[in-house]
């Protein structure tokens, strides 16, 4: 999955990579930033999602389509799709525009909205990542971990780093009875669950 991946696919990535490092160089404004996952923290999302049991793939949190992109060679290889929601309209415009160019619109369902608006209507949840507005985590992660498949795995990015703000909710998600889940201090830190 990681040793060949597709030329166009590592050339918006370098782009995307290139980009998310000048925003935190230059000050640009945080509602600005890409604000995407480092690459390894990527590689591990592909290597959960493919092994993820059978159910919807989800991404709440697009930005700028780097983290989509690495579960698009998960469900390349497992011939499913992902459903991935965007908020920010500029955001939401250079996620497609990596679709575009990348090819990889056949496996991606791209939603230009509030996630919380959506996950009503989604079921059997086979993997979901979590990359929002920290505040509105504990939301999504209601909405989702009911959904989830008996299995199903949920990701939440940032943990580590912005552990001040999000420790409530991820002392609540620890202590679920419905998830055995852990934090990987990859990147900026991930919440690992799977669904009992």
């Amino acid at each position: 999955m990681f040793a060949e991946i597709p030329r166009r696919i590592r050339e918006r990535m370098d782009v995307l990579e290139r980009r998310d490092a000048r925003d935190r160089a230059d000050g640009t404004p945080k509602t600005s930033r890409l604000k995407q996952i480092p690459q390894e923290t990527g590689r591990l999302l592909a290597l959960l999602a493919a092994s993820a049991p059978p159910g919807r793939l989800v991404e709440i949190g697009t930005s700028a389509g780097y983290s989509t992109l690495w579960l698009c060679l998960a469900c390349r290889s497992e011939q499913r799709r992902v459903t991935t929601f965007e908020v920010l309209a500029e955001k939401a415009d250079l996620a497609r525009e990596t679709f575009a160019e990348t090819g990889v619109e056949d496996v991606v369902d791209f939603v230009h909205g509030d996630a919380r608006e959506f996950l009503g209507d989604i079921d059997s949840v086979g993997f979901c990542f979590l990359d929002a507005d920290k505040d509105v985590y504990r939301e999504c992660y209601e909405a989702v971990v009911p959904k989830l498949v008996t299995g199903g795995i949920l990701v939440a990015d940032n943990v580590v780093s912005h552990a001040e703000v999000l420790r409530p909710w991820l002392d609540h998600a620890l202590a679920d009875h419905r998830v055995d889940a852990t934090v990987v201090p990859i990147g900026k830190g991930l919440l690992v669950c799977r669904k009992k």
